[in-house]
């Protein structure tokens, strides 16, 4: 399997696997630190504290990331590939999701608020 058929196939995965677990994510506290900036989508396919942030938001963005990569672990066993790959092709996606107004990080570390259009991503994603 080529290299972008794997990740095109990884995408997939992602896209049906994570859909859900990005909707349970969306408690009210993680809904309103989104909502304020105070959080946003990385192309490593973590969240990401923008700014500072205090200890609780930065203890609910860890929680978070603790079961996105539980997530990732799983479905790359069961896809064939990498915990990183996984990730990544996740990243894409969720930045491609982000909503006006939300941040995300962009390929070069900056972060940035998504406007009417579409988000800054990595060249690599599908």
């Amino acid at each position: 399997m080529t290299k972008k058929a794997m990740l095109m196939a990884v995408g997939a995965l992602a896209l049906t696997g994570m859909s859900a677990a990005v909707w349970a994510q969306r408690d009210p506290a993680y809904a309103a630190a989104r909502s304020a900036g105070q959080v946003g989508e990385q192309p490593d396919g973590y969240l990401g504290v923008v700014g500072a942030g205090g200890a609780e938001l930065r203890a609910l963005v860890n929680a978070i990331n603790i079961q996105r990569k539980a997530a990732y672990t799983q479905k790359a066993q069961a896809s064939g590939a990498t915990v990183e790959q996984l990730a990544f092709t996740s990243g894409c996606n969720l930045i491609q999701q982000t909503a006006p107004g939300e941040k995300y990080r962009t390929p070069s570390g900056e972060w940035a608020t998504r406007g009417a259009g579409a988000p800054t991503r990595d060249p690599r994603c599908v």
